[in-house]
């Protein structure tokens, strides 16, 4: 069974992030049921279970793009809420299924996320973050030129021009082919190795968490279903 690396490095047994009973009910829709798991410093922990099983939903509630509507989160041994959401965002970075990029050039976009803070990056800066995502040059493009996985790439960019600490993915590659899915994910991984960063990342794809994750958890309808070493959790997946 092929497995990187690059998940093999030292981990801590610190918790990075932990959630407490988390929970985000919708009308009487019950999108996340108490779920209750802790993600390690420098751990890559994959969500995975059927489509609707709440996977999304649950990874959105770790940096408050969608609210609890119970339980809580703590990130860095303190509840999130002591955070301003726009700080709280900065330092749990997302990558989104599909790149949504602003109009512009790739150079607006990387730079986006500290001009929001009253911070400009350099430009020096930003050619070093489309070099290490596999853009070199790129940065006068128009982003409504760029290929699915270079788009996926530059938004990759745009969230370590953040700086975070934790990075959430939520189904990285699904939206490309295969050929562009593995250079994507091999880059994650990569960035992930050099940052000693904690990463969730949700993935339909059980031969991908295999091969990126250290530990699995499993959804069912909302509820947290399993959780342990991934190749465990998915051995007759």
């Amino acid at each position: 069974m092929e497995k990187r690396d690059q998940v093999d490095g030292s981990r801590s047994h610190e918790a990075a992030l932990e959630s407490e009973r988390l929970s985000r009910v919708v009308g009487e829709k019950v999108l996340v049921n108490e779920i209750s798991v802790q993600v390690h410093v420098g751990e890559v922990l994959a969500v995975v279970g059927p489509s609707g099983s709440g996977k999304t939903s649950f990874l959105r509630l770790l940096n408050r793009l969608d609210e609890p509507t119970g339980g809580i989160v703590r990130f860095d041994g303190r509840d999130y809420r002591e955070l301003a959401p726009p700080e709280l965002r900065r330092r749990i970075g997302m990558v989104m299924q599909a790149a949504f990029l602003f109009p512009g050039t790739v150079a607006d976009n990387v730079a986006y996320g500290p001009r929001q803070r009253g911070q400009a990056l350099a430009v020096e800066q930003i050619a070093v973050l489309l070099q290490r995502v596999g853009l070199p040059g790129y940065q006068e493009r128009d982003v409504s030129n760029l290929s699915g996985g270079e788009a996926q790439r530059v938004s990759i960019a745009r969230t370590l021009a953040n700086d975070p600490e934790i990075l959430l993915l939520d189904e990285p590659t699904s939206a490309l082919d295969e050929d562009s899915a593995r250079k994507v994910e091999d880059l994650v991984l990569d960035i992930i190795r050099e940052r000693r960063m904690t990463c969730v990342i949700v993935t339909h794809n059980a031969a991908q968490a295999r091969r990126v994750a250290h530990r699995a958890m499993v959804l069912i309808a909302g509820k947290l279903a399993a959780i342990g070493p991934t190749d465990k959790v998915l051995q007759d997946v």
